[in-house]
């Protein structure tokens, strides 16, 4: 949680709980004033010893809502330690929480140990022997701990899952009911998320006994973020990417892909155009990880460049634009990822880049936030003025349907699009024709290699392709094709990228004559 600006009108604070003096001196000087919603809903309800669902946004304050209770009754009573138990995703939201309760118990003597995978276990180890009140813990270590004899949770009175959607639906749901069998039974149960799929619901359902239920608009980001769609072509996305970076309003930003490789590309990339860029990705040690958030925490780095890893548990509260370099796989996903802008009630910015293939995806996640996400379409950058992103078609006038990474055969009339990794072609007027060469990439897909040949002449020729032959058929002849194509008979076709389509079972161009069998 980060300080939030204190409300005005408001009255009390949190000395209106009955917090431990000793915790409320911590809470002031740390500069939190006022309660956010989600905490004014919640703090009493733990402090009652009830079971408690919280559903809200990223950024509205939920670790502080489970942290200064749970401080609270432990200093009221005593028992065998450890006495809570917090289970979280990723390292990252693990270090996070653990944090806040250094911050909040800094007066009572208590003492908060992280378990996480990824580091040496030793230190881990000797810190459970010393038995720490509150025990943060990754389920994959823990569970780890608690079979070698190290880490013992008989004596946990109150359980935590926070951002409990993603710990039951990322497959620690086996480890998790491994640790619960291993808790008492008689125990308090809270369990706080952003969002609340029903699926996991019902196992939410199961664990807690009659709930103390808090939902704050949990489907829908914070108001204080605007967000905007950018449609572009995919070659030109890192231009946009340090268009947006050039923007008066930027402080620093998030950048979201999917794959680890292409995080990795891209901040290199960046950094080598002047940016201070830096990766984060689950490839990374630990301690590279840590580096990476500590130094863009620290404004050493302005622009990290991350998979859905940093989607959780990143509190930046300088983080003014989150950028969706690649769309993401579902709207919780998004909910999650622009969460890490406009936190503590402050404002931001969520911009996503969308190609035409993304558009079912946007759909979805308008539908989800029930809102209509406005588009900027900026001609320099492929954003095609007038044209849904639905609705791209060929030169000939029919509707494009093969682009991306997987062209083909267009049909009546219609000019099928290539694409990045597949090529294609269309038939107009009863011939083939083959697609433009894809454009060679500034980030994102490889660029296509450039082959040279020889003509029969002896003249060199250039050629698209990866060399590898393709089937053909009616003793037609292919250009640079890459993985196997087909083709119609008696025409001739080239294809483009990584591997194109055509007949032949003549020769190719561009390579060794092919037998025939």
């Amino acid at each position: 949680m980060t300080a939030a600006n204190p409300r005005k009108g408001s009255k009390g604070g949190f000395a209106t709980f009955g917090l431990d003096a000793n915790i409320l001196k911590a809470v002031q000087e740390a500069g939190y004033e006022e309660p956010r919603p989600i905490q004014a809903k919640t703090i009493r309800q733990v402090i009652e010893g009830r079971d408690v669902l919280g559903l809200a946004q990223t950024g509205t304050g939920k670790t502080a809502a489970f942290a200064l209770p749970i401080l609270h009754r432990l200093r009221e009573g005593r028992g065998k330690n450890p006495r809570a138990l917090v289970l979280a995703p990723t390292r990252e939201l693990a270090i996070q929480i653990h944090k806040e309760f250094e911050t909040f118990a800094k007066y009572t003597g208590m003492r908060a140990l992280t378990v996480f995978g990824g580091v040496n276990q030793n230190p881990q180890i000797k810190g459970l022997r010393s038995r720490p009140e509150v025990v943060v813990a990754c389920p994959g270590r823990l569970l780890d701990l608690m079979r070698e004899g190290y880490a013992k949770l008989d004596g946990v009175e109150i359980l935590v899952l926070d951002e409990a959607d993603h710990m039951l639906d990322m497959g620690f749901l086996p480890d998790i009911k491994r640790i619960l069998a291993k808790l008492p039974p008689r125990r308090q149960n809270l369990l706080f998320s952003a969002t609340m799929p029903r699926e996991i619901r019902s196992f939410a359902d199961s664990l807690l006994h009659k709930p103390h239920t808090v939902e704050l608009a949990h489907s829908a980001p914070a108001e204080t973020i605007d967000h905007a769609l950018y449609p572009v072509e995919e070659r030109k996305k890192t231009a946009l990417l340090r268009h947006l970076l050039s923007e008066k309003d930027f402080v620093s930003a998030i950048v979201f892909l999917r794959t680890k490789h292409r995080a990795r590309r891209l901040a290199r990339d960046l950094d080598a155009m002047g940016h201070r860029a830096v990766a984060l990705q689950g490839n990374m040690s630990q301690s590279a990880r840590q580096k990476a958030m500590e130094g863009f925490r620290k404004g050493q780095f302005d622009v990290l460049v991350a998979t859905d890893i940093a989607a959780r548990g990143i509190d930046v509260a300088q983080v003014s634009h989150v950028i969706n370099y690649d769309v993401p796989n579902t709207p919780d996903a998004y909910t999650h990822r622009i969460g890490r802008t406009g936190r503590a009630e402050r404002s931001g910015k969520a911009c996503t880049f969308v190609t035409h293939e993304d558009f079912s995806a946007v759909k979805d996640i308008e539908r989800k936030l029930k809102m209509s996400i406005q588009r900027i379409k900026l001609r320099d950058f492929g954003g095609e003025e007038g044209t849904k992103l639905s609705d791209r078609r060929g030169p000939a006038g029919g509707r494009a349907r093969g682009g991306g990474d997987r062209g083909g055969t267009g049909r009546a009339g219609s000019t099928r699009l290539g694409g990045a990794r597949r090529g294609g072609f269309g038939r107009v007027g009863g011939r083939l024709e083959a697609p433009a060469p894809p454009p060679v990439q500034v980030s994102g897909e490889d660029p296509p290699r450039l082959k040279r040949s020889r003509r029969s002449d002896g003249a060199p020729r250039e050629a698209f392709g990866a060399g590898i032959e393709g089937d053909g058929r009616s003793g037609e002849r292919r250009a640079g094709g890459g993985r196997p194509g087909r083709g119609g008979s008696g025409s001739r076709s080239a294809g483009g990228g990584a591997s194109g389509s055509a007949g032949g079972g003549g020769r190719r161009r561009g390579g060794p004559r092919r037998r025939r069998r």
